[in-house]
């Protein structure tokens, strides 16, 4: 898991280094295809279930009001003010490594970039609480309890998740619940921590036409951000950083 999540890690990074006014998302899905061919790994995501349905892209791309899942197109030119999570899963020596970061592009409005620390701070609230011993309604509580005093939204429809060979395993995450609640957490578990927090409260979402974007239903930006966490008796370890 070590392995696999510097690996996501790497991916994640050389995107966000490539995201820029003037690129499409689509350049920035190959960007990620074209370093997971370097890794050596293989997308967690591309072709991800079904038949007529399988998601197309090598990571998800979500621009601005676009929650998550977003599809890169060539039609889609980021500029300056945009919000873009790049969302980066990958299969490496039998095992997922799943982290998501959200760059803002040029110049953003101070609203903006207030949403985007309070996302981030709120991830690593909800980290904090991922100790043995504690509950999922721990790192539950912690995310809400501080995006509820932001006064941002919370998107319920969708949660963290733990992950291991799968991209998606138990337990399912919530971004929002109550201390002491749920599953225990125990040492050795890796989890997918994410919050998805919109700038209105009311976080109401739907899937766009192309059957996997997700956006907010009032067009408010969304922010989304993710590591992958090992739980340990002492402090939770995150798994998806660069390696040394």
């Amino acid at each position: 898991m070590r392995q696999s999540c510097a690996v996501a890690a790497a991916v994640l990074d050389k995107m966000c280094r490539f995201a820029k006014e003037g690129v499409s998302t689509y350049d920035l899905d190959m960007c990620a295809k074209s370093a997971m061919d370097e890794l050596g790994c293989r997308s967690a995501c591309y072709r991800y279930k079904g038949d007529s349905s399988r998601y197309p892209g090598y990571a998800c791309i979500s621009v601005n009001d676009e929650v998550i899942h977003g599809i890169g197109r060539k039609d889609r030119i980021l500029k300056s003010g945009d919000i873009v999570s790049m969302d980066v899963s990958v299969f490496y020596k039998g095992f997922v490594g799943d982290n998501t970061r959200t760059v803002m592009i040029g110049e953003c409005s101070p609203e903006v970039k207030k949403l985007v620390e309070a996302t981030g701070m709120a991830l690593e609230l909800g980290i904090s609480a991922a100790v043995a011993g504690n509950r999922v309604g721990d790192i539950s509580a912690a995310i809400q309890g501080y995006i509820d005093a932001c006064g941002y939204g919370i998107v319920r429809d969708f949660t963290g998740h733990g992950v291991g060979r799968n991209m998606h395993e138990d337990p399912a995450i919530p971004n929002y619940g109550r201390a002491g609640t749920g599953p225990l957490l125990r040492a050795g578990m890796t989890l997918a921590i994410e919050p998805m927090i919109t700038m209105s409260r009311s976080a109401d979402i739907f899937i766009d036409e192309d059957g996997w974007t997700v956006r907010t239903s009032d067009g408010s930006p969304s922010c989304h951000i993710e590591h992958t966490v090992l739980v340990t008796d002492d402090k939770p370890e995150i798994l998806t950083v660069l390696a040394k």
